[in-house]
């Protein structure tokens, strides 16, 4: 298995090939399909295209710094500005929502190959997040792939790329414990350990 945030070469190819899907799904979508609810609580389509849109513009400020050797996180402002931003722009029209989503995303994957081509110059930096620069193509395929899902329309768990699965399926799961209570965590370890059933009542905190 390809651990994709080591090998930020392959996981751009991924994150390409992830990101021309979500294009393809959400081409032609009007202003009423982006106020239809997504599969996120409080959430409509156009408040995941926002984030989407955010989410990429974000990744690109840390990839632009470390090409100048700065340390920089996500968002500026913090979470305040990732919020203040996907309720800002999830209610304008849609030829608005999708032209950002399209022009970030493409300056994101500019910026990914011109890194890639310079050998990933500071890609340690963290910039105050849990991850280094080199792993933002991985956690921004990530990004695309779930919340292609979240989106709810004809892009589902089942179209999710077996590489994708191989690689973050052992990262989230290692996040259960703590996403659990206590109880919770011993019925999954139960479960794990062959000696109960999945239990569709988990209160699994949303990954995130």
């Amino acid at each position: 298995m390809t651990d994709l945030a080591q090998d930020p070469r392959r996981a751009i190819e991924l994150c390409r090939a992830a990101e021309e899907r979500l294009a393809a799904t959400v081409a032609d979508l009007g202003d009423d399909e982006l106020r239809a609810p997504s599969l996120l609580p409080d959430w409509s389509v156009g408040h995941v295209l926002t984030h989407l849109a955010s989410n990429a513009d974000g990744h690109a400020r840390r990839v632009e710094g470390a090409l100048r050797g700065e340390s920089l996180g996500k968002y500026a402002g913090g979470a305040e500005q990732r919020r203040d931003e996907i309720e800002g722009g999830a209610h304008r029209p849609a030829v608005e929502v999708l032209a950002g989503l399209r022009a970030s995303r493409a300056r994101l994957l500019d910026l990914f190959g011109t890194a890639d081509a310079a050998g990933w110059p500071h890609g340690e930096l963290l910039g105050g997040e849990a991850y280094p620069v080199t792993a933002c193509p991985a956690h921004r395929l990530r990004e695309v792939e779930m919340h292609h899902v979240d989106l709810g329309l004809s892009y589902t768990v089942a179209d999710w790329p077996q590489e994708y699965v191989d690689w973050d399926l052992p990262v989230l799961l290692a996040t259960l414990p703590d996403r659990l209570d206590a109880l919770d965590q011993r019925s999954l370890m139960a479960w794990v350990a062959g000696r109960g059933v999945a239990d569709p009542g988990w209160n699994v905190g949303a990954w995130g």
